[in-house]
Protein backbone atom coordinates (compact mmCIF):
# COMPACT_ATOMS: atom_id res chain seq x y z
CA UNK A 1 0.00 0.00 0.00
CA UNK A 2 1.21 3.35 -0.85
CA UNK A 3 0.18 6.54 0.53
CA UNK A 4 -1.27 9.08 -2.02
CA UNK A 5 -2.35 13.01 -1.55
CA UNK A 6 -5.51 13.69 -2.97
CA UNK A 7 -6.52 17.28 -3.79
CA UNK A 8 -9.62 18.13 -5.09
CA UNK A 9 -10.13 21.28 -7.28
CA UNK A 10 -13.35 23.42 -7.08
CA UNK A 11 -15.13 21.97 -4.23
CA UNK A 12 -17.28 23.66 -1.67
CA UNK A 13 -16.91 27.16 -3.38
CA UNK A 14 -19.94 29.08 -3.63
CA UNK A 15 -22.43 26.39 -2.97
CA UNK A 16 -21.30 24.22 -5.72
CA UNK A 17 -20.08 21.00 -6.12
CA UNK A 18 -20.79 20.37 -2.27
CA UNK A 19 -18.27 17.77 -1.22
CA UNK A 20 -18.36 17.24 2.70
CA UNK A 21 -15.21 15.59 4.03
CA UNK A 22 -16.97 14.38 6.88
CA UNK A 23 -18.66 12.65 4.65
CA UNK A 24 -16.42 11.66 2.09
CA UNK A 25 -14.13 9.48 4.42
CA UNK A 26 -16.20 6.90 5.28
CA UNK A 27 -17.15 6.24 1.74
CA UNK A 28 -13.84 5.74 0.81
CA UNK A 29 -13.10 3.15 3.62
CA UNK A 30 -16.09 1.19 2.63
CA UNK A 31 -14.00 0.67 -0.80
CA UNK A 32 -11.25 -0.50 1.71
CA UNK A 33 -8.62 2.68 1.21
CA UNK A 34 -6.72 2.54 4.48
CA UNK A 35 -5.51 5.65 7.12
CA UNK A 36 -7.68 7.83 5.15
CA UNK A 37 -7.83 11.84 6.97
CA UNK A 38 -8.93 14.59 5.40
CA UNK A 39 -7.80 18.55 6.38
CA UNK A 40 -10.42 21.26 5.91
CA UNK A 41 -13.32 21.20 3.43
CA UNK A 42 -11.04 22.67 0.40
CA UNK A 43 -10.49 19.19 0.04
CA UNK A 44 -7.32 17.26 1.01
CA UNK A 45 -7.12 13.61 1.64
CA UNK A 46 -4.43 11.40 2.02
CA UNK A 47 -4.92 8.05 2.40
CA UNK A 48 -2.93 4.41 1.34
CA UNK A 49 -4.02 2.32 -1.75
CA UNK A 50 -2.57 -0.54 -3.54
CA UNK A 51 -3.12 1.29 -7.01
CA UNK A 52 -3.76 5.14 -8.26
CA UNK A 53 -7.18 5.63 -6.64
CA UNK A 54 -7.96 8.97 -8.97
CA UNK A 55 -10.33 7.37 -11.23
CA UNK A 56 -12.05 4.88 -8.03
CA UNK A 57 -12.68 8.73 -6.04
CA UNK A 58 -14.17 9.86 -8.90
CA UNK A 59 -16.69 7.34 -9.27
CA UNK A 60 -17.55 7.71 -5.52
CA UNK A 61 -18.52 11.33 -5.97
CA UNK A 62 -20.53 10.78 -9.24
CA UNK A 63 -21.94 8.10 -7.46
CA UNK A 64 -22.76 9.96 -3.98
CA UNK A 65 -22.59 13.52 -4.68
CA UNK A 66 -23.62 13.66 -8.37
CA UNK A 67 -20.51 15.34 -9.74
CA UNK A 68 -17.43 14.36 -11.38
CA UNK A 69 -14.75 16.72 -9.21
CA UNK A 70 -11.16 17.29 -10.86
CA UNK A 71 -8.72 15.07 -8.67
CA UNK A 72 -4.95 15.94 -8.46
CA UNK A 73 -3.35 12.26 -6.86
CA UNK A 74 0.43 12.78 -5.82
CA UNK A 75 2.29 9.89 -4.34
CA UNK A 76 3.77 11.10 -1.03
CA UNK A 77 7.30 11.20 -3.05
CA UNK A 78 6.01 13.75 -5.24
CA UNK A 79 4.40 15.60 -2.86
CA UNK A 80 7.40 15.76 -0.36
CA UNK A 81 9.46 16.92 -3.59
CA UNK A 82 7.27 19.36 -4.01
CA UNK A 83 7.71 21.17 -0.38
CA UNK A 84 11.60 20.53 -0.90
CA UNK A 85 11.47 22.23 -4.60
CA UNK A 86 9.98 25.46 -2.98
CA UNK A 87 12.31 28.40 -3.25
CA UNK A 88 9.68 30.84 -0.79
CA UNK A 89 10.38 28.03 2.34
CA UNK A 90 11.55 31.54 4.32
CA UNK A 91 8.20 33.64 3.55
CA UNK A 92 5.36 33.39 6.08
CA UNK A 93 3.02 30.10 5.02
CA UNK A 94 -0.01 32.41 3.58
CA UNK A 95 1.84 34.42 1.42
CA UNK A 96 3.66 31.30 -0.62
CA UNK A 97 1.38 29.05 -2.95
CA UNK A 98 1.71 25.88 -4.56
CA UNK A 99 -0.34 25.13 -7.92
CA UNK A 100 -0.06 21.18 -8.66
CA UNK A 101 -0.80 20.56 -12.48
CA UNK A 102 -1.45 17.54 -14.31
CA UNK A 103 1.38 17.87 -17.01
CA UNK A 104 4.46 19.24 -16.92
CA UNK A 105 4.20 23.29 -16.69
CA UNK A 106 4.94 24.94 -20.16
CA UNK A 107 4.06 28.69 -19.13
CA UNK A 108 2.68 31.19 -21.93
CA UNK A 109 5.06 34.09 -21.36
CA UNK A 110 2.95 36.42 -22.89
CA UNK A 111 0.00 35.92 -20.42
CA UNK A 112 2.66 35.63 -17.66
CA UNK A 113 3.82 39.25 -18.46
CA UNK A 114 -0.33 40.87 -18.67
CA UNK A 115 -0.80 39.49 -15.19
CA UNK A 116 2.40 38.98 -12.85
CA UNK A 117 2.33 42.38 -10.61
CA UNK A 118 5.47 43.56 -9.19
CA UNK A 119 5.73 42.04 -5.87
CA UNK A 120 4.75 38.55 -7.41
CA UNK A 121 7.56 36.17 -7.76
CA UNK A 122 7.55 32.64 -9.21
CA UNK A 123 9.13 29.38 -9.97
CA UNK A 124 7.75 26.76 -12.43
CA UNK A 125 9.63 23.14 -11.31
CA UNK A 126 7.97 20.55 -13.14
CA UNK A 127 4.10 20.26 -12.51
CA UNK A 128 4.75 22.84 -9.82
CA UNK A 129 4.37 26.42 -10.51
CA UNK A 130 5.18 28.16 -6.91
CA UNK A 131 3.99 31.31 -6.29
CA UNK A 132 4.95 33.91 -3.75
CA UNK A 133 2.60 36.96 -3.74
CA UNK A 134 3.54 39.18 -0.64
CA UNK A 135 0.48 41.54 -0.60
CA UNK A 136 -1.87 38.11 -0.70
CA UNK A 137 -3.69 36.54 -3.64
CA UNK A 138 -6.88 37.57 -3.22
CA UNK A 139 -6.81 40.27 -5.74
CA UNK A 140 -4.23 38.99 -7.76
CA UNK A 141 -4.61 38.82 -11.67
CA UNK A 142 -2.21 36.58 -12.02
CA UNK A 143 -4.08 34.22 -9.35
CA UNK A 144 -7.22 34.56 -10.88
CA UNK A 145 -5.82 33.51 -14.46
CA UNK A 146 -3.55 31.20 -13.31
CA UNK A 147 -4.67 28.29 -15.54
CA UNK A 148 -4.45 30.63 -18.86
CA UNK A 149 -0.77 31.31 -18.44
CA UNK A 150 -0.27 27.79 -17.02
CA UNK A 151 -1.72 26.19 -20.42
CA UNK A 152 -3.87 23.34 -18.37
CA UNK A 153 -6.08 23.47 -15.29
CA UNK A 154 -4.39 23.49 -11.51
CA UNK A 155 -5.14 23.26 -8.07
CA UNK A 156 -3.68 25.45 -5.36
CA UNK A 157 -2.58 25.33 -1.23
CA UNK A 158 -0.72 27.40 0.60
CA UNK A 159 2.09 26.59 2.25
CA UNK A 160 0.94 26.42 5.45
CA UNK A 161 -1.62 23.46 4.05
CA UNK A 162 1.19 21.70 2.41
CA UNK A 163 2.92 21.42 5.96
CA UNK A 164 -0.41 20.26 7.27
CA UNK A 165 -0.71 17.77 4.89
CA UNK A 166 3.27 16.65 5.37
CA UNK A 167 2.27 15.99 9.24
CA UNK A 168 -0.59 14.19 8.11
CA UNK A 169 1.73 11.65 5.86
CA UNK A 170 3.99 11.57 9.15
CA UNK A 171 6.80 13.12 8.34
Amino acid sequence: MKKYIVLFRGINVGGKNLLPMKALVPLLEQKHFEDVSSYIQSGNVVLKSASDPTEAITKIVLDNFGFSPNIFTLHEDEFSMALTNNPYQTFEGKFVHFYFCHHVIALNQEKMAKYLAGSEVYFVKDKVFYLHAPVGIGRSKLVANIEACLGQSATGRNLNTAKKIITMLGK
